[in-house]
């Protein structure tokens, strides 16, 4: 699971919902991101580290290691 992707979202007070749709992806997608079962094209980690001003890098961080 990507904890860091996670904490970022709730700490911007964002439901998944709402992420996903600032991306323009289905819910059930960026459910998957943030699961870490789906990794999304750099075009998306882009537009995600814009969103929330944190590298992703560090956003892409598997945390299940």
């Amino acid at each position: 699971m990507r904890m860091n992707l996670k904490s970022v979202r709730e700490k911007h007070g964002f439901t998944q919902k709402q992420v996903a749709e600032k991306l323009g992806i289905s819910l059930r997608f960026y459910q998957h991101i943030e699961g870490g079962t789906r990794k999304g094209n750099i075009e998306l980690w882009d537009k995600i580290e814009d969103m929330f001003g944190i590298p992703q890098r560090t956003l892409r961080a598997d945390t299940s290691i």
